[in-house]
């Protein structure tokens, strides 16, 4: 038996048809029918439910006792609420989570997509016959019309002949923009570091040891080892609310980024978000790709902004980065509907997807059209970056595609990263440090935005993750300052992936009268547009003591 916590990918529509609690039965049933949820789970109690989904504790009792009536769920005196078998009726393809039509009963018109499961009324994405058993993901295409057009096919001789097709290397740029380097100081409040400080360093042990060392006969596996997969496939299922097909192991986003970049038409063109997340652009650079700027808001992404033409877009929709906003549910199902219509392949880099605590869960993009994403996700953030790995779910083809690339280029990750990761998970000790990883970064986020307010600054992002923004007109002369006095901290500008050395960066009318302290900044009555100048203010890194001395010297407290 298995206690699940509240980070269940459930989308709640309030302009929907379908009632609230219609909304929350259908998200908890496609759940248990996609093996998100498993029989023997237990459930969280409605009312901590409630409070994660932001709704009445009346709502989620209602949604409770309707999947009792249907046999989804039982209820145990003075124990809880698990989940059962599957009940009879449902079909094997609604055990699996096919995206196939409605899981588990009835589906009102209009309701919201939910769990791993898109509603048939939002996103249909791909081909309508469904891939054979293995495809990634339920329904996912594997014949040439995945990714219709020649130009896109994903065959290996295809592949093969991008991977040494003269040119691309010669495209590839020395000096791709990275992340920017840290100014020294001695107190670091730049983002995108993890917190080290809540990993158990006695499980951190017993995992090294757990992992062992690798023969002289070993041969890493292009794809992973089984273990790592295995335990990836399951942390997805438990934490992501994603029911992968095959993972393939990757050496981190960056790096699966530019393998990925190997795999497109060259020169092909690529959106990206503006600002965003420069590690990635700059390995799509490299990789000879044109890279098209595409704005960002308080919504994430501008998906009407996507311009005509692109092979693929690259998004963080969990948590943008560096703005901190998540990509709202309309555009998620806007973006997917271009992916259909336009042929796009979306990479889904799911940067800080595992670090939710105070906002509700949105599905990821990949368990809504498998057969059109990307899914990639690391293990540096949630554990170390000393393990150097991280993980991909993607279509069929483009998984076959990138294995024949790896065998030609010899590309493997760290066989040594895999064994510890499979370890902590294996041990439980990867869920347990979540928890306390959640708990931690919430409480710092507490003390920034504390620290923030005592300063009469406001905050913007959503409550998740390692970072949020402090807007502020003069972005260089408080990064000088604070750097003057020892600490490091990220700005807006650095992220910047269009030139805005000519813009109009006096943009303080954005946030004056913002609700400071919240979490989130308003002007009017609504959320404020992401600042286009401000800090990027990480918290994850160092002692808690050390943050505490940091936020003092930066506000000058």
């Amino acid at each position: 038996m298995v206690a699940v916590g509240v980070d269940l990918p459930i989308m709640i529509d309030r302009a929907a048809g379908a009632s609230l609690a219609v909304q929350v039965a259908d998200g908890l049933r496609a759940a248990a029918a996609g093996g998100a949820l498993r029989p023997g789970d237990r459930l969280p109690s409605t009312r901590a439910l409630a409070t994660a989904l932001g709704l009445s504790r009346t709502v989620t009792s209602a949604a409770y006792d309707q999947l009792l009536a249907e046999g989804w769920v039982e209820g145990r005196v003075g124990a809880g609420t698990y989940v059962t078998a599957v009940p009879r009726g449902v079909s094997p393809a609604a055990r699996r989570g096919s995206a196939g039509g409605p899981v588990g009963g009835r589906r009102d018109p209009g309701a919201a997509a939910v769990g791993p499961v898109p509603a048939p009324t939002a996103v249909a994405i791909g081909p309508a016959t469904a891939g054979p058993e293995g495809a990634a993901g339920p329904g996912a295409a594997t014949g040439p019309g995945s990714f219709t057009g020649s130009a896109r096919a994903w065959g290996p001789a295809v592949v093969a002949a991008r991977a040494s097709a003269p040119g691309r290397a010669s495209a590839r740029r020395p000096n791709a923009p990275g992340r920017p380097e840290p100014g020294g100081g001695r107190y670091r409040l730049d983002p995108g570091r993890p917190c080290t400080a809540a990993l158990d360093r006695a499980a951190w042990r017993r995992a090294w040891r757990a992992a062992g060392g690798a023969g002289p006969d070993d041969v890493p596996r292009p794809d992973g080892l089984p273990e790592f997969r295995d335990a990836v496939v399951e942390h997805l299922l438990r934490h992501r609310g994603l029911t992968p097909a095959d993972v393939l192991a990757t050496a981190g986003t960056s790096a699966a980024v530019g393998e990925l970049a190997r795999l497109l038409p060259a020169g092909a063109t690529v959106a990206v978000e503006d600002p965003g997340y420069q590690r990635a652009v700059g390995a799509l650079r490299a990789a000879g790709l044109r890279v098209v700027p595409v704005p960002v808001d308080d919504e994430g992404l501008v998906v009407d902004a996507i311009p005509a033409g692109c092979a693929a877009v690259y998004t963080t929709p969990a948590h943008q980065f560096p703005t901190a906003v998540r990509l709202a549910a309309p555009r998620r199902v806007a973006l997917l509907e271009r992916a259909r219509d336009e042929d796009l392949l979306v990479i889904e880099d799911d940067y800080d997807g595992e670090l939710r605590y105070d906002v509700a869960p949105l599905p990821l993009l990949a368990a809504l059209a498998p057969d059109r994403v990307v899914h990639l996700g690391t293990a540096s953030k949630i554990v170390s970056p000393t393990l150097g790995v991280g993980w991909a779910v993607a279509p069929r083809p483009v998984l076959e595609a990138w294995r024949e690339l790896r065998e030609r280029t010899g590309t493997r990750p760290s066989p040594a990263g895999q064994r510890v990761f499979a370890a902590l998970a294996a041990g439980g000790d990867l869920s347990r440090h979540l928890r306390r990883l959640r708990r931690e970064l919430r409480e710092r986020r507490e003390l920034v935005v504390a620290a923030a307010t005592r300063a009469g600054w406001a905050v913007q992002g959503d409550p998740a993750g390692a970072h949020l923004v402090v807007p502020l007109p003069d972005e260089p002369e408080a990064i000088a300052a604070a750097r003057e006095r020892g600490v490091d901290v990220g700005g807006l500008a650095d992220y910047a992936t269009a030139d805005h050395s000519t813009a109009d960066h006096s943009t303080a009318d954005h946030f004056t009268g913002g609700r400071e302290g919240t979490g989130r900044s308003v002007t009017g009555g609504r959320p404020a547009e992401p600042a286009a100048s401000g800090l990027v203010v990480g918290y994850a890194a160092g002692t808690r003591a050390e943050l505490h001395t940091a936020l003092a010297l930066l506000t000058g407290d």
